[in-house]
């Protein structure tokens, strides 16, 4: 499949357009039949197998990091769409992916190892990856485009905590501004999921939030700002509420509501339990930035739906509905009322 590069990229040739002329990125498009598929790509390839009719592929699949499928109810690994809109899906695909190849290349290669290790040991690989491209070309260019706003802090409480009956509940609480995670709401639910980890009577925790979404994701004015991203490594993983939550095991469930974006879906995937009310979605933003998810989410994500429906997710930045989300186990039930 030929890509056009954005119109940026096609006045001012880059080193990464080299790359991709050189096939060291960009994306490698298989249209799959009845039998085993070789598969023969560099590295930083995004490898998108394609299934148009007939049975399903059953060789090996493994080489593949999206798989798309004009079956809308195709299982997983596969991600199910329309069949007048299959072409759709792989042009958008595509444009994601020559818009920010560093960006997708990495996505596809952190997940294809986060399986591979132990959760906490994917949340070390994701937080080096997340480092690495805040340096990156792809990155400053989105920053540039979209530069952060000096704004008032707002005051109050990041995250509120409180005992009801026997569970424990935990809420963000930054509602003016959809509950955007910055530092301070990360290092608020640090300590309150470490006070829950640590509390003597072990009582089941309950993470939700005040306002109309549960997390419209990272707080875009600090994305970039650290002066070290070696450093910032070194904080993400000490201070990790996915990891946190992660450990409350069984103890764990999310319940969310309206927008589920970045860190707002990434941190509750690592519950034992994830609930949404009706009219929720979830997105993953953090590709079209130049970035990774960040907050957890190949590793959270990934161990709920796989790593191909997760690329899916990190490469098109497309919305998944509470279905979809529901059919994929994304989320486990459907909460009716509150």
């Amino acid at each position: 499949m030929r890509v056009e590069l954005p119109a940026a990229r096609q006045e001012a040739h880059t080193p990464i357009d080299d790359l991709i002329a050189l096939g060291g990125a960009g994306i490698m498009v298989s249209e799959l039949g009845g039998g085993p598929e070789a598969v023969r790509a560099a590295p930083g390839v995004v490898r998108l197998g394609v299934h148009r009719a007939g049975p399903l592929p059953a060789g090996p699949l493994e080489a593949f990091d999206i798989l798309l499928s004009a079956e809308p109810s195709a299982p997983r690994p596969w991600v199910g769409v329309r069949p007048e809109r299959l072409d759709v899906h792989l042009a958008d695909l595509a444009a994601r992916v020559a818009a920010q190849p560093a960006a997708a290349a990495a996505a596809a290669q952190v997940l294809r190892t986060t399986l591979q290790v132990s959760f906490d040991q994917a949340l070390v690989v994701e937080s080096l990856a997340y480092s690495m491209l805040l340096a990156s070309e792809g990155f400053r260019t989105w920053r540039v485009a979209n530069p952060p706003r000096d704004r008032a802090p707002d005051a109050g409480p990041r995250v509120l905590i409180e005992a009801e009956g026997p569970i424990l509940q935990i809420h963000l609480n930054r509602p003016a501004a959809r509950n955007a995670f910055d530092a301070r709401m990360r290092d608020e639910l640090v300590e309150a999921l470490a006070f829950a980890i640590a509390h003597p009577d072990a009582p089941a925790v309950e993470l939700g939030a005040v306002g109309p979404a549960f997390s419209a994701g990272g707080d875009l004015d600090e994305f970039g700002r650290a002066d070290d991203a070696g450093r910032a490594h070194l904080v993400r993983t000490l201070r990790s509420p996915a990891a946190l939550v992660g450990q409350l095991g069984a103890r764990m469930t999310a319940r969310l509501h309206g927008a589920c974006v970045g860190a707002g879906i990434e941190v509750p995937a690592a519950a034992a339990r994830v609930t949404a009310r009706r009219g929720s979605f979830f997105r993953l933003p953090e590709v079209s930035m130049g970035l990774i998810p960040g907050a957890g989410g190949t590793a959270s994500i990934a161990r709920r739906i796989g790593r191909r429906r997760t690329a899916y997710m990190a490469i098109s930045g497309a919305d998944i509905d509470l279905s979809t989300a529901l059919a994929w186990g994304l989320v486990d039930a459907e909460e009716v009322a509150w």
